[in-house]
């Protein structure tokens, strides 16, 4: 484990305390802050399972910061919401023993759509721990959600570069210090929120990276016609296997675009690039 060092006493023990979302700043409701400051939503959210075209969201939490440009600062709560959904159908087993959630819990309940639009609109970026995995949702229920950019605190940060070898909220939390009632949808949020802007960090806050890297296009690299006996190596690469179309892909950064050509050129197709490089907007990170 990774523990920051001032966290460990002279006796070398550690003592974690439990962060309950209590000390965040209270909520300032349409308060206009200045250019001074990025407006983040962090989102989070309760499914009934992991299929991202199939499945519902059963519970929605949703918090708005103001975030100081220059040093990372947590200025205030600009917004939020939360509430369950009920999937109008049985939730199984196995989703109640992850998140807690029950059908008695969201029997009757609904999201307030219109609320949630008005919040994400007022936000520069939407920032999940899996961003991949709560877009998904978000975007077959709410229009708006399709042209915001959404920021990964999974990806997005380098949380290695940072002295730690796991990129989950709940050990990254721990290893901050504290834990949270995980996977209960604002006690997620307001943990994230403690995390990424972690009162240890007198500069280069975790979220100052991640406003950075929002901001900047991917590009998703692509081994066409990779011969089979190769998966192994683009696997080992960190390369995904796309099922449907049949192929390997990744997404890197502009600066590592022509190592990476240069690496399929020579382990993968045997001297020249036969993939594909399709640059990603901001706007469509994370679809």
């Amino acid at each position: 484990m990774a523990f920051l060092d001032n966290l460990i006493g002279a006796d070398g023990e550690i003592r974690l305390y439990k962060f309950d979302g209590k000390s965040l700043p209270a909520p300032i409701f349409n308060y206009d802050y200045d250019k001074n400051s990025t407006k983040v939503c962090f989102l989070d959210l309760e499914t009934t399972g992991l299929d991202k075209k199939e499945d519902k969201i059963i519970e929605l939490a949703v918090k708005v910061a103001a975030i100081d440009k220059q040093s990372g600062e947590l200025i205030g709560i600009l917004d939020e919401y939360q509430s369950f959904e009920d999937p109008k159908e049985p939730i199984n087993e196995k989703a109640t023993r992850v998140n807690g959630i029950t059908n008695e819990m969201v029997q009757d309940q609904s999201i307030d759509w219109e609320a949630v639009s008005a919040i994400l609109n007022q936000a520069d970026i939407i920032v999940a721990h899996n961003a991949a995995f709560d877009r998904a949702f978000m975007d077959r229920y709410l229009p708006i959600s399709q042209d915001k950019v959404w920021a990964c605190s999974f990806n997005d940060i380098d949380w290695e570069n940072r002295g730690f070898n796991s990129r989950g909220q709940e050990p990254l939390c721990i290893w901050h210090g504290f834990y949270f009632d995980s996977h209960r949808a604002m006690s997620d949020v307001d943990a994230l929120i403690h995390l990424v802007t972690h009162d240890t960090y007198v500069t280069d806050k975790p979220i100052m990276e991640l406003i950075d890297n929002a901001s900047k296009p991917v590009y998703k690299i692509s081994a066409i016609g990779s011969p089979y006996e190769t998966k192994d190596a683009l696997k080992a690469r960190e390369y995904s296997w796309n099922g449907e179309d049949r192929y390997w892909w990744k997404n890197i950064n502009l600066d590592e675009v022509e190592n990476e050509k240069e690496w399929l050129s020579e382990i993968v197709y045997g001297g020249s690039f036969q993939g594909t490089v399709l640059e990603i907007v901001i706007t469509d990170k994370y679809k």
